[in-house]
């Protein structure tokens, strides 16, 4: 059993998403004093979008506030209905000390959570109504997945044995539409019961789908059998930085046996890759193996020019497992290096970082020379730098944040020429094009069509031309954003037998897109937040008063044990710093979260402003 642990901030969502993609089943746990969090619907989504079994944990109901009931109706009302109790805690926030087993009919119990081992007793006579109310439902709505089990529960509930109980919960839970939910104090002895819930209810690699992939070179749909007699097949899905050893690459093995010492393909890039040392890892130690067998979890010492994603096979079987898409991460800042010394360090970092997480980039700005990274909130940015200079030993400053923004078109239908004619001593320049460009649908990306008939353009151009596009793209025509959305169809245009050149036509590609986009109506896009502010009642008032702001947009509020739960739409450049701010407020007592929920027309006003900023000064 391999047990990975991620982080619950929505800034790490790449840990879950990529975990969650390579991962058979999952333990979904809960804050017992807050319920369902925006966080926790984020991660249940992304488990639903890779169709993983799942039990739930309500942790921390032993504390001041914690409700095991109150956090399973919340799982039930914003997540599924199909969530039934396989426990039952004993006692009440600091009197927990224990719990029912419904499908054993037993009590187990400690007297202290660091003790070594659960005392089984009988159940206590004042639960004995409630343990049997609740184990006849899980019974009946775990039977109602599976026709054997239910017509067993029909012949007589007392006939089903604990083995047959066990039995109908498991093909419940690993259909996929049940949950089995338990509770407690997760800091002691009680884990010993969340670990049997793995063991009894979640899958083992046998029963996952077997793995379905794609050829590389014919795109032809491949499936494998789960067996360790079919060709390899695993998913390489983190990289990290071991301080001791180096570059670890962590794979997944979905068929066959990846060895130490082989030599394999790398399918997504169709280099051959040799495997050196297999280590596997136990949270910060490594234990050296010879190989890793089908549905295991290993890692690989010193893979150079493998990336998180990215799939692994034998080289005669070549297959392409379906890969891992991460978001764009929203926010950046400048970074420089405190002194020469440093700046070669910063870079090699930096790599490093980036290889690690898909959603961490690094670019430079043309224009200032300056490093830029990205991520997808300030708490990752912050956790960056702090390893900059813990890790790599590396001083740096660093820029306030800056918000990602994008560009588009509203004006559909805009035709423009781009020639480009130069002429000089030898051999001149010619390149000459016709683009019609129109808006695409949010999120929906770039799109190029070629209609030109008759070789008005010839072939070996056409590429260039579509170059020269995306070039142009990048830099936008407002305020220097890259634009997104956008068609461009290439119709016409014209050729010169000795001038014409690729960079010509790129050239005018370019310069054509940019003359199409001035007239269809640009405009800026900024990145939208979803907000959640849990809030004692008394500063509703003013949360809700600084969000309308930040020019936020409130959408809902409810109560959520005890508290006040605002949900809103604000967008990013108003946020930064929130969290210090809603501290003030609050004197502490807020939390809140924050992730990306999509981009929106920047307001006449504020483009201005910000296109005015960006504009280069005149030489």
């Amino acid at each position: 059993i391999n047990i990975i642990d991620t982080p619950g901030h929505i800034d790490f969502t790449v840990e879950v998403e990529r975990s969650l993609r390579v991962l058979d089943g999952a333990v979904v746990v809960f804050d017992g004093k807050m319920g369902v969090e925006a966080q926790t619907e984020t991660v249940w989504r992304q488990a639903n979008k890779y169709r993983v079994p799942r039990v739930c944990f309500i942790n921390k109901i032993n504390q001041t506030g914690g409700d095991f009931q109150k956090s399973l109706d919340s799982i039930r009302q914003k997540l599924s209905p199909n969530a039934f109790p396989v426990h039952l805690p004993i006692g009440f926030e600091q009197g927990i000390r224990g719990l029912v087993d419904l499908v054993e009919m037993k009590a187990y119990v400690y007297d202290d959570f660091a003790d070594k081992e659960l005392k089984e007793i009988e159940i206590p006579a004042d639960m004995a109504q409630a343990a049997q109310t609740a184990r006849d439902e899980l019974i009946e709505n775990a039977c109602a997945v599976d026709e054997d089990s239910l017509a067993k529960w029909l012949e007589g509930p007392e006939n089903m044995t604990p083995e047959d109980i066990r039995a109908a919960v498991r093909k419940a839970v690993l259909s996929g539409e049940f949950y089995a939910v338990s509770g407690g104090d997760g800091r002691g002895v009680i884990v010993e019961k969340v670990l049997d819930l793995m063991v009894d209810y979640l899958p083992s690699p046998l029963d996952a789908p077997d793995p379905v992939g794609v050829h590389p070179k014919t795109g032809e749909e491949i499936s494998r059998k789960t067996s360790p007699d079919e060709p390899l097949a695993a998913l390489a899905f983190k990289i990290a930085t071991d301080p001791f050893v180096g570059k670890l690459c962590f794979v997944r093995v979905y068929s066959g046996v990846l060895k130490s010492g082989s030599t394999i393909i790398n399918a997504s890039t169709g280099d051959k890759v040799r495997i050196g040392r297999l280590v596997r890892m136990f949270a910060d130690k490594r234990e050296e193996i010879d190989q890793v067998p089908t549905g295991d979890i290993a890692a690989v010492v010193g893979l150079k020019d493998v990336k998180t994603g990215q799939s692994l096979a034998e080289i005669s079987h070549p297959i392409n497992l379906e890969s891992i898409e991460f978001a764009e991460p929203p926010v950046s800042i400048a970074i420089e290096p405190a002194t020469k010394a440093d700046q070669e360090k910063m870079s090699l970092a930096l790599q490093r970082l980036a290889e690690e997480d898909p959603t961490f980039r690094i670019s430079v700005d043309d224009e200032t020379n300056q490093t830029i990274i990205s991520a997808m909130g300030e708490l990752y940015l912050e956790v960056i730098i702090d390893r900059l200079k813990e890790e790599f030993k590396v001083s740096a400053t660093v820029g306030r944040p800056q918000v990602a923004y994008r560009e588009t078109i509203k004006r559909a239908e805009v035709e423009a020429q781009g020639k480009f004619i130069r002429q000089t001593g030898g051999r001149g320049q010619y390149g000459d094009v016709w683009l019609r460009i129109s808006p695409k649908e949010a999120g929906t990306g770039f799109e190029f069509k070629n209609q030109i008939k008759g070789g008005v353009v010839p072939a070996e151009y056409i590429g260039a031309v579509r170059n020269g596009i995306v070039e142009a793209m990048n830099r936008g025509v407002v305020a220097g954003y890259p634009m997104v959305d956008v068609e461009a169809t290439l119709y016409d245009g014209s050729y010169h037998d000795v001038d014409s050149s690729e960079l010509a036509f790129k050239i005018a590609g370019s310069m054509a897109f940019q003359e199409a986009a001035k007239q269809a109506d640009p405009i800026l896009l900024e990145p939208i937040m979803k907000l959640e502010v849990i809030t004692p009642e008394d500063f509703m008032g003013d949360v809700i008063g600084d969000i309308n702001s930040r020019r936020g947009k409130v959408e809902s509020m409810e109560d959520r044990l005890g508290a006040k739960v605002v949900s809103a739409l604000v967008p990013l450049a108003e946020m930064f710093g929130y969290v210090n701010d809603l501290r003030s407020m609050t004197q502490g007592r807020a939390s809140n979260t924050m992730e990306l929920q999509n981009y929106q027309e920047v307001p006449a006003s504020i483009a201005e402003e910000i296109a005015n900023k960006n504009k280069k000064p005149a030489a």
